[in-house]
């Protein structure tokens, strides 16, 4: 049973990490360079921590870009 839980917990992850890395690619960011990407990421979690506004106005960009889907 310990098997089957770590294999369904990996299974998670991996698929956690697929859905992660087309959120880049849907950003149009696939070639940049990881390095740059981390870094950008970094930056922006230190600046929407504490700023509700801001994270409020970068979520509405993302849900509009997910109902653009179709397009």
């Amino acid at each position: 049973m310990s098997r089957t839980m770590t294999s369904d917990a990996r299974k998670k992850d991996t698929r956690e990490k697929i859905e992660l890395g087309g959120l880049i690619v849907k950003a149009g960011l696939r070639y940049e360079k990881r390095a740059l990407l981390l870094g950008a990421l970094i930056e922006l979690a230190g600046k929407i921590k504490d700023d509700e506004g801001e994270r409020s106005r970068l979520a509405a960009i993302g849900a509009e870009a997910f109902g653009n889907d179709s397009e």
